[in-house]
């Protein structure tokens, strides 16, 4: 047991947690200007999301765009911004990580529970077709594939 009084402890648990305040002050600054920009498996579009994941550009690669019917245009453009999203609710996720975990110095002040669907609506972290992202199988699939030498 330990043998700090009271006041110590209390003096400690104050200073842990306005350290902890001013570390989320700082991820928080930090992800004001944060972006995640991809561009889809076709290459005809680009895309950069913000932090809360509102569409900050979108730019028309190679004048792909010309040739293509509108349907799968738009299917591109909809790839891209899901997992421009995804990697961007993934980066805010790992930010804000440590703080959902009990600091050891101060067992007083536990980690905070976040509810990650409730910030970033539902499936974004997902992906498309529930629970696997677009890219990760193809790639997978392509490397299993591949004629071994």
């Amino acid at each position: 047991m330990s043998h700090e009084s009271i006041e110590q402890r209390l003096a400690k648990a104050v200073a842990e947690l306005e350290a902890t305040e001013a570390a989320v002050a700082r991820a928080e600054g930090e992800l004001a200007h944060a972006e995640s920009t991809v561009r889809s498996a076709d290459r005809a579009v680009e895309v950069t999301v913000s932090a809360q994941g509102d569409l900050r550009k979108l730019t028309f690669l190679d004048d792909k765009y010309r040739t293509m019917p509108a349907g799968q245009l738009s299917a591109s453009v909809l790839e891209a911004v899901q997992e421009a999203r995804a990697r961007m609710a993934r980066h805010v996720m790992a930010t804000f990580e440590p703080f959902t975990k009990a600091n050891p110095e101060a067992p007083e002040i536990t980690g905070f529970d976040v509810d990650w669907n409730k910030i970033f609506g539902p499936g974004v972290l997902e992906g498309p077709k529930g629970g696997r992202r677009r890219g990760a199988g193809r790639l997978r699939d392509e490397i299993s594939e591949d004629p071994e030498d």
